[in-house]
C-alpha cells in the first residue's frame, strides 16, 4: 500500500513539515500554492491531505477535484477558506487547531485597545515626520473604565483576566455564561444592551454565525455611550461596517481597532485615513509561538489520522478510534443531530444537558457520544464547535452535563434522549437509530414522534384541532415551497401537539409568520440539519 500523500499549500515551519516525513508520509512543501487556484486545482488530485492556513481557498471545485483527498488540516481555528459542507459530502474530513492561538489573539485585542486609547499609530507617524505635536494627541486612561466583552469563551475570558489586572471594571455578554463561571472571571454577566448602554470599550470575541453577524450596527451604536472605542480581532461581519464608519464621522463612536473586515485582503477601505481608527492585518494569531504551536498540532492531527485513522480536533466528524467507528459513528450522527434539535430550539442560557443511554448503546463509547451531542447543543449559539472543544465550552459556560444509562426497556430497545435546561425550563427530545442505519426522531417533549431528520424542518407546536394541517399545507403550496413529508404527534385528542414540517428549501420569515397567526398555533422555528 503506497504512502499517504500531503500537499502543504502555506506556509508551515519545517518542524511541521518533518512530522509528516518522520511519520512515512510523503509531503509536498509548496507555500505559495494555495495562492495560485489553477495550480492548486491541478494538483490537489494526487493528494490524501491538505495542510493550509488562511491563504489557501479549498472551495466546492478544488473539493471536487480532489478525488483522494481524506483530510484537510487548517493550522488555526478559523475555516472560513474552506467549504466544510462540500467537504462532508465527499466524507473529507475537517481539521483545525483551536486552542492554539488564543493566548495571541488576546493579547492583540488588548495592544489595540491601548493604541487606541492613546492614539498610538498617529503619534508614532506625527513623530518619526519630525513634529512633536504633544498637545494634539489626548489620550484616554483604561483604568476604572467599563469594557463590554461580547463572547466570554477561551479567548474573551483571557482578555477579561488581563483587563481586571488593569484595573478596568469588566462586563460580559454570552448566551453560555454562567453565574457561577462569571463570578469566577470575576465579570459580570450582563444582556447584550447592557453592553451597548454601559461600556467605555466594547471588544468582540465571539464566531460568525447568523445570530453574530452585524451584532454591531446602527441600533447598537446609538444605544451606546457618546464616545465609546470599539475593538474587533474576532471576525469581520461582527461589525456593520457603514454603520461604524457613519458613527465615527459623527463621533458618537469615538475611535475603533480594527484587525478584520468583512472582505479580506481589505487593500482599499474607507477606515483607512482615519485618524479614530487603528488597523492591522489580520494579526490576531501573528506570533512566532502561535504559528509554531498550530502548525505542529495540525502536523500531529493530520499525521495520526492518515496513519491510524484518529481524528482530533474535528468540524465535521467525531472523535472516534478506528476499531469502533462503524459500529458507533450512527449513534454519533443521531446523538450530534438531536443536540442541534435542542440547541436550535434553545434561545435562553443553558445550565444543565443530560443525556439518557438506553440498551445496548449504553455499552457504547458514550464519552464520544456525549460530545457529539454537545457540539450538536452549542453549535446553534457558537458556530465551529467540535467534539473535542465542545466539553470545554460547556464547562467554561457553567453548564452541567450528566450521563444516565438505563437498561433496554420500551419498543425502541436502545434510545438516546437528551434534555436541555435553562434557568425557566426543560426541553427533551429522544431518537434511535433504525435497521436503514439512519438516525430518528421517536420523542419530543414527551410526546411520542416518529421522523428522521430533514436538511430544512419546521417545528410547530401548536393545540390539537381540525384544519391545522391543511392551513400549513394550503400557506406552503401558496408560497411555493414543497413539503416533503409531515410527521405530527400529540399528548391526546385536542391537547398539545407537535407537527415537524420536512420542506425542500428553506422558509422565509414572512411565511413562518404566517403560520405562527394560524389559529392555535404557538410557536414555529425553522431548523437546520
Amino acid at each position: 500500500m503506497p504512502s499517504p500523500r500531503v500537499l502543504v499549500s502555506d506556509k508551515l515551519s519545517e518542524a511541521a513539515v518533518k512530522i509528516f516525513k518522520d511519520r512515512g508520509i510523503e509531503v509536498d512543501y509548496k507555500p505559495d500554492l494555495g495562492k495560485d487556484k489553477d495550480a492548486l486545482l491541478e494538483a490537489i488530485p494526487n493528494y490524501d491531505g491538505l495542510a493550509i492556513r488562511s491563504a489557501t481557498k479549498v472551495t466546492p471545485k478544488i473539493i471536487a477535484a480532489a478525488t483522494r483527498l481524506k483530510v484537510i488540516g487548517r493550522a488555526g481555528i478559523g475555516v472560513d477558506n474552506v467549504d466544510i459542507p462540500a467537504a462532508s459530502q465527499r466524507g473529507i474530513v475537517v481539521m483545525n487547531t483551536p486552542f492554539g492561538n488564543a493566548i495571541t489573539t488576546a493579547e492583540h485585542a488588548l495592544s489595540m485597545m491601548m493604541a487606541l486609547a492613546r492614539q498610538i499609530p498617529e503619534a508614532n507617524a506625527s513623530t518619526h515626520a519630525g513634529k512633536w505635536e504633544k498637545n494634539r494627541f489626548m489620550g484616554v486612561e483604561l483604568y476604572n473604565k467599563t469594557l463590554g466583552v461580547i463572547g466570554c469563551g477561551n479567548i474573551g475570558s483571557i482578555v477579561a483576566d488581563r483587563a481586571i489586572g488593569l484595573k478596568m471594571k469588566v462586563i460580559a455578554f454570552d448566551p453560555f455564561l454562567s453565574a457561577e463561571r462569571a463570578l469566577s472571571l470575576g465579570v459580570e454577566k450582563v444582556e447584550l444592551d447592557d453592553i451597548f448602554k454601559r461600556s467605555d470599550f466594547i471588544t468582540l470575541h465571539t464566531p460568525l454565525t447568523e445570530k453574530t453577524r452585524n451584532i454591531v450596527n446602527a441600533e447598537s451604536l446609538a444605544k451606546c455611550r457618546k464616545g465609546v472605542r470599539i475593538i474587533n480581532c474576532a471576525r469581520g461581519g461582527l461589525v456593520n461596517e457603514e454603520a461604524l464608519l457613519e458613527a465615527l464621522k459623527s463621533k458618537q463612536v469615538a475611535g475603533a481597532a480594527l484587525d478584520v473586515f468583512e472582505v479580506e485582503p481589505a487593500t482599499s477601505h474607507p477606515f483607512f485615513g482615519m485618524e479614530n481608527v487603528v488597523a492591522t492585518p489580520h494579526l490576531g494569531a501573528s506570533t512566532n509561538e502561535a504559528q509554531e504551536n498550530v502548525a505542529l498540532q495540525v502536523a500531529e492531527q493530520m499525521a495520526d489520522f492518515l496513519i491510524s485513522g484518529a481524528v482530533t480536533n474535528a468540524l465535521n466528524m467525531p472523535s472516534i478510534s478506528a476499531d469502533e467507528a462503524p459500529r458507533l459513528r450512527p449513534f454519533v450522527e443521531l446523538a450530534n443531530k438531536l443536540g442541534s434539535f435542542a440547541g436550535q430550539l434553545t434561545d435562553a442560557a443553558m445550565t444543565g444537558v443530560v443525556i439518557e443511554y438506553a440498551g445496548e448503546v449504553g455499552d457504547m463509547n458514550t464519552r464520544a457520544l456525549t460530545s457529539a451531542a454537545l457540539a450538536g447543543v452549542l453549535q446553534a449559539q457558537l458556530g465551529q464547535v467540535n467534539m473535542v472543544s465542545a466539553p470545554i465550552a460547556a464547562k467554561e459556560r457553567g453548564i452541567k452535563v450528566d450521563e444516565v444509562k438505563q437498561t433496554q426497556r420500551g419498543a425502541y430497545g436502545t434510545y438516546i434522549r437528551l434534555t436541555v435546561k435553562t434557568a425557566d425550563m426543560e426541553r427533551s427530545v429522544a431518537g434511535t437509530v433504525f435497521s436503514d442505519g439512519k438516525p430518528h426522531i421517536i420523542q419530543i417533549k414527551g410526546i411520542d414522534l416518529e421522523s428522521d431528520f430533514g436538511r430544512h424542518m419546521l417545528y410547530v407546536t401548536n393545540q390539537d384541532r381540525p384544519g391545522f394541517i391543511g392551513g400549513i399545507g394550503t400557506l406552503m403550496g401558496n408560497a411555493g415551497i414543497n413539503i416533503a413529508s409531515f410527521h405530527f404527534g400529540r399528548l391526546e385528542p385536542g391537547g398539545q401537539a407537535i407537527g415537524l414540517v420536512e420542506v425542500d428549501a428553506p422558509v422565509p420569515k414572512e411565511v413562518m409568520d404566517q403560520v405562527l397567526k394560524l389559529p392555535l398555533v404557538r410557536q414555529v422555528k425553522l431548523l437546520t440539519f
